[in-house]
């Protein structure tokens, strides 16, 4: 019960706060020991495949050692303490409030008129060039990062949260990270960040999925489009070229009667992927809030999946270990 009221508290927090600013971010740090590592592991491995998996079982295990640390430092010095501790770890891995605030701030833009400000917010969520988009090329970025973002922001963090802690959720942090920081397929990290892209798909494997079965349970709550959102996850989930980004993106598609992917522009190279979904409608500013609405419901769902799941194992495990 514990771990669950920790959960409950900091996923209550983020949806109030918002990302805490004046914490210092974990997910910084992990950034910055990647970066001032990966010289040195270069240098003393050749292999650079080799010397990024090294990379990645360094960071991942100081994550892990440090987070423990942390929680196990604050209980000695009271138990209020430790709670505390475990709750602004987690909360510092949630970011409901903040993905709903960025694209919220995109929606704004646009509906007043503001073209290039709402091409420099959408900017800030995700990772192609945005200086040419149109509304429509606006608003499909937006609603693609919203998708994608439920699982990496929220469901993910949350899953290994209720399976580990803070620990777990910091590792999971960690994978994402490494992934962010290394998990390129260009000439300098084809290699060297092979290992970081491979465990970030196996660490998103299950709650992309989880997740994405749960877009039409809230497509169904929110009154868009279920049937359709179960329909089109099943025709086009693996259409995308990430196993993971698909799941969730075509379940938002059929939800919303959109369609999704396409051509795009990555660091001034022309990127074609694959369609998700059926043009039912053409995509407009109002599909923003729609989608911030999908997936806010979505990841009150997970929360309830994941701490029930946990509360139910640990009442069968008392149940069979107490006769």
């Amino acid at each position: 019960m514990q771990l669950v009221w920790q959960i409950l508290t900091a996923f209550a927090l983020d949806l109030i706060a918002g990302d805490p600013r004046w914490f210092p971010h974990p997910v910084k740090l992990i950034g910055r020991l990647a970066l001032k590592l990966e010289r040195p592991f270069r240098r003393a491995v050749r292999p650079p495949r080799v010397a990024g998996t090294l990379l990645v079982v360094t960071v991942v295990a100081v994550t892990a050692l440090v987070t423990w640390a942390v929680v196990r430092l604050a209980a000695a010095v009271h138990p209020l303490m430790g709670d505390v501790a475990a709750v602004l770890i987690i909360w510092s891995g949630i970011a409901a409030r903040d993905l709903v605030d960025h694209s919220t701030a995109v929606w704004r833009a646009l509906t007043t008129g503001d073209v290039a400000g709402a091409r420099q917010k959408v900017s800030l969520i995700c990772g192609r060039d945005t200086d040419r988009l149109d509304e429509a090329g606006t608003v499909r970025a937006t609603v693609e990062s919203v998708a994608e973002n439920i699982v990496d922001g929220v469901t993910a963090p949350l899953l290994f949260a209720a399976l580990a802690g803070p620990v777990g959720i910091m590792v999971y942090k960690a994978v994402s990270t490494l992934d962010s920081t290394f998990g390129y397929k260009n000439e300098e990290y084809r290699e060297f960040g092979w290992a970081s892209a491979r465990l970030d798909d196996a660490a998103a494997f299950v709650p992309s999925r989880l997740t994405a079965v749960l877009v039409p349970v809230s497509g169904a709550l929110c009154g868009e489009r279920p049937s359709d959102s179960l329909r089109i996850w099943r025709r086009d989930r693996n259409r995308h070229p990430s196993p993971n980004a698909g799941q969730t993106e075509a379940a938002v598609a059929g939800a919303l009667g959109v369609q999704l992917g396409g051509v795009s522009s990555y660091g001034g190279k022309r990127s074609e992927k694959p369609t998700l979904g059926d043009p039912l409608f053409p995509l407009d500013p109002g599909h923003i809030l729609r989608v911030n609405r999908l997936a806010l419901v979505t990841c009150g769902l997970a929360l309830a999946l994941f701490v029930g799941g946990r509360l139910a194992l640990a009442a069968w495990w008392g149940r069979a270990v107490v006769p």
